[in-house]
């Protein structure tokens, strides 16, 4: 019921600043993935906790906008809060511009924390919501949410290049050519955390699940100036940036160092991920901003694919985790078979556990998923301690997990049977793995889209009558976010092509509400396969090292090629894993995986 008491708190607010809405997103400045406590106003106002959603409060109503992801969650989360759920991309679900006019046709303010939504997002909420206008605050929330969580700094680390294989300087003289700004004043603004961090090889532990510091960056032709707390940064950690060519301001100079950059100083920043209120700081009459002339953004590009050194580490990092994975695989096994109770969150907890034996694990990449059952039919369901279940027969048990370690971040899902299990059952698990293997196996010419390949994973189900909504594949960063850009693999459209040395997830997936899930998440690396008078082909390199499942495989539904694949990949998991393992597991290994 406090929520209630909070939006009554806020409507007054509002009331008294003269405006009707307010519209409060998910996101901090940085628009990352996950946020520090210090953002989590729409959890605080609302109740709803998962990771994507949009809050609108009005005078006299309220509304909350997610994706399908999250649709079963929001609604149980939002009960008895008066705030109603927009499913979106759904048939009938207005879109925010559009439900606020239906409560002010005739026009009223809507505010918008400035430092919270890109300029590219302002645009266009400027033009969809008139004759309503847009009234840009500063945050609010200081005074209305008792006990708000301060923001937190906590120490920088730098990571050497042994791991990163790059130097910062390096990378800067890089970025600068590709800019072709050499001859001229520039300023390239970097305001994305896990940017920041590949730029200047640091990591910091600021944001959950993201092995980040809060920073910023601005690139100029002589030097990267990097926007941190400096209190964090210890003097040898110091030493190495500015040996690196990277100078030093503090966090909160950020946007008054904007404002004075000289004139005739070109700025080169993306309208989509700059703040409003820093894409204002630095416009005045006569500047020159551009638009980043590299699609997904120059350094975001330069992130995304993988040198040598970086390649090496993902496939430590998968090394590892199929290590811990093997020992949690068996823990569930043995258990289950002598009848012991087993619940979601003890599993999940499990992976941690083992992760821990490694030396170089550095903590979880996101919030483990284990789900049992119809939960797995909920892609972003979570089990907490006090809310979690029992593993029940029958059904599938979904597990998506992944860690960082200092040379490398991983993301893997796999499905197991629990019980016996029905044709509709078996033939779902056979298509989602199908999917996965067709996908890997695919050969494709220079310049293709991810979008392109998106139906090899998607076929399978199609053609049966059954789909997914969520995206195939995302990138994954280098010991940094598990999920990161440009590249994808999905039905939307994306321009960015996909390169040797990018790293991204192969995941195709059902849910049947109410009953069970099926993912199976393989990572995969974009290399190069044949050049000819025709043109550059590449293929892909599987780097996850765990095995599959194929107890409920419906063989018939496989190629032969196919059923070669997946045979092939177990055993050379195994073979790759079995130096590392205690001859129990390499026993129980042998018999689940490779009988």
């Amino acid at each position: 019921m406090h929520r209630i008491g909070n939006l009554k708190a806020l409507r007054e607010r509002l009331s008294a600043m003269n405006v009707s809405a307010i519209i409060i997103p998910t996101n901090d400045p940085h628009f990352g993935e996950y946020t520090q406590d210090h953002y989590k106003v729409r959890e605080w106002l609302s109740g709803f906790n998962g990771s994507a959603g949009t809050l609108v409060v009005t005078l006299k109503d309220a509304a909350l906008w997610t994706d399908s992801r999250y649709f079963v969650q929001a609604a149980a989360q939002l009960q008895g809060s008066s705030i109603k759920l927009m499913r979106m991309k759904m048939e009938g679900t207005p879109s925010i511009s559009q439900w606020i006019l239906q409560q002010y046709p005739e026009g009223e303010l809507v505010a918008i924390d400035r430092s919270l939504f890109s300029y590219s997002e302002y645009e266009a909420l400027c033009s969809d919501l008139a004759p309503c206008k847009v009234q840009l605050i500063d945050d609010i929330f200081d005074g209305l949410w008792e006990g708000r969580p301060q923001l937190k700094f906590n120490p920088i680390i730098w990571l050497d290049r042994k791991y990163t294989g790059e130097s910062s300087r390096s990378k800067h003289e890089r970025i600068t050519r590709a800019l072709g700004l050499q001859d001229e004043r520039f300023a390239y603004i970097v305001a994305m955390c896990d940017e920041v961090a590949w730029l200047c090889n640091i990591r910091g532990t600021d944001i959950e699940y993201n092995p980040l510091p809060q920073s910023y960056a601005i690139i100029t032709n002589a030097a990267i100036h990097l926007f941190a707390d400096l209190g964090s940064i210890s003097d040898e950690v110091k030493a190495h940036l500015l040996n690196d060519g990277v100078e030093l301001h503090p966090y909160s100079s950020f946007s008054e160092l904007l404002a004075q950059l000289p004139a005739g100083t070109i700025r080169i920043a993306s309208k989509s991920r700059t703040t409003v209120r820093d894409y204002m700081a630095m416009d005045a009459p006569g500047v020159r901003i551009l638009e980043d002339p590299i699609r997904g953004g120059a350094v975001n590009y330069y992130k995304s694919i993988k040198n040598n050194w970086e390649k090496d580490g993902f496939c430590k990092a998968f090394l590892a985790d199929g290590i811990a994975w093997c020992k949690v695989l068996k823990f569930i096994d043995d258990n289950l078979a002598a009848g012991n109770a087993l619940n979601e969150w003890e599993i999940g907890e499990k992976f941690a556990q083992f992760r821990r034996e490694d030396s170089n694990y550095r903590g979880e990449s996101f919030e483990p998923i284990v789900a049992f059952g119809p939960a797995g039919a909920l892609p972003h369901y979570s089990a907490t301690k006090e809310s979690s279940q029992i593993v029940g027969k029958n059904s599938f048990l979904l597990m998506d997990t992944g860690a960082h370690y200092i040379f490398g971040t991983t993301d893997t899902t796999r499905t197991i049977p629990v019980g016996e299990l029905s044709q509709a059952q078996r033939r779902h698990y056979t298509l989602v793995l199908k999917g996965m293997i067709r996908l890997s196996m695919a050969c494709f010419p220079k310049n293709t889209r991810g979008s392109q390949l998106d139906i090899l994973a998607r076929g399978p189900l199609f053609n049966d009558g059954a789909m997914y909504f969520h995206g195939t594949g995302h990138g994954i960063g280098h010991y940094l976010c598990v999920h990161e850009g440009p590249q994808s693999i999905r039905m939307e459209e994306n321009p960015v092509t996909l390169e040797p040395g990018m790293v991204i997830s192969n995941e195709p997936a059902v849910y049947i509400e109410g009953e069970y899930g099926i993912r199976t998440e393989n990572v995969i690396l974009v290399q190069e396969w044949k050049h000819n008078n025709v043109n550059e082909f590449y293929n892909f390199k599987t780097l996850t090292l765990v095995p599959v499942d194929l107890s409920p495989v419906e063989w018939d539904l496989l190629d032969a090629q196919e059923s070669e694949w997946i045979r092939k990949y177990n055993l050379h998991v195994y073979e790759t894993l079995v130096p590392h393992l205690a001859e129990e597991h390499a026993q129980w290994m042998r018999e689940k995986y490779l009988g």
